[in-house]
């Protein structure tokens, strides 16, 4: 998991107000680098500021990540994106907008989503997640299913209330003969009320330990009785139940491991938050 964008977003369409005369100019400054005094390294030069060609390789890998195919196009338009930056840029210096609150603020801003993502990479480079953590992951999941060895899932809905005495009233209507559904839309406090509190398909691991424990236990077309959580009531049905077998290791090697990779990720940022000092008002 990534958690902060990345602060640059490569696009290959140019600003459509550069002239076209930019992209003649990109690729006479890259070919005639060193013939025009530009250093070694450099691709093209705007008013005395460099791009170098380092700047247009990691251009270049955000493109491509995003599924544009590498070629000399693209490079001419990276180091074309570059110099319109830099003109753009330059103009705001020019026009006294560099020191406005609002460019101090989004540069701010900038440079802290950039160090996050660095503190983030420097921090999974430094613990990678090992084959042998993925494959003891994998056997911990197999292993939880049970003597059946299959993956049960739960077609649920649900109606969450303040008190324990609404969930009451809610459940003895049900108890009578109304629909859950109906229920569900006059009641509940949550934000699947509209479609009578459905809530899709879920595995016990997927909901709080309160109603999962309550949740194996429901036969298709059962309803639960009231069920406290921290933040209310709830009363879940089950409206359909299906079971599948587990993925094999290689087929799920990349969940697991992006799973690792965030839960490692969380509890190292929750290890930062624990000696911070955190106001919110």
């Amino acid at each position: 998991m990534k958690l902060f964008a990345s602060p640059f977003k490569f696009k290959p369409v140019a600003c459509h107000f550069i002239a076209a005369g930019i992209l003649v100019m990109a690729g006479i400054a890259s070919a005639g680098a060193q013939q025009s005094g530009l250093p070694i390294n450099a691709a093209a030069s705007v008013n005395g500021t460099i791009i170098t060609n380092d700047m247009v390789e990691q251009g270049i890998r955000m493109a491509t990540s995003q599924g544009q195919k590498d070629s000399p196009e693209l490079r001419r338009a990276v180091i074309q994106k570059y110099i319109e930056v830099l003109l753009l840029s330059q103009q705001a210096e020019k026009d006294g907008l560099a020191n406005s609150e609002k460019a101090n603020s989004q540069l701010m801003l900038i440079r802290q989503n950039y160090l996050a993502d660095l503190e983030l990479s420097t921090f999974m480079s430094q613990n990678p997640i090992s084959d042998a953590d993925v494959q003891a992951e994998y056997n911990k999941q197999v292993a939880s299913l049970g003597p059946s060895g299959m993956i049960v899932e739960y077609k649920i809905s649900d109606i969450a209330v303040a008190t324990e005495a609404d969930a009451q009233a809610a459940y003895n209507r049900i108890k009578k003969g109304e629909s859950f559904d109906k229920v569900a839309r006059s009641v509940s406090l949550a934000p699947n009320k509209a479609q009578g509190g459905a809530a899709g398909w879920v595995q016990a691991g997927q909901v709080p330990q309160q109603i999962s424990a309550v949740l194996v236990n429901l036969g298709k077309g059962q309803t639960s009785a009231p069920i406290q959580l921290q933040q209310g009531w709830y009363i879940v049905k089950v409206e359909d139940k299906k079971s599948s077998k587990p993925p094999s290791f290689e087929q799920a090697k990349p969940a697991v491991r992006a799973a690792l990779a965030q839960k490692k990720q969380l509890e190292f940022l929750e290890s930062i938050a624990k000696n911070s000092k955190i106001i919110v008002q």
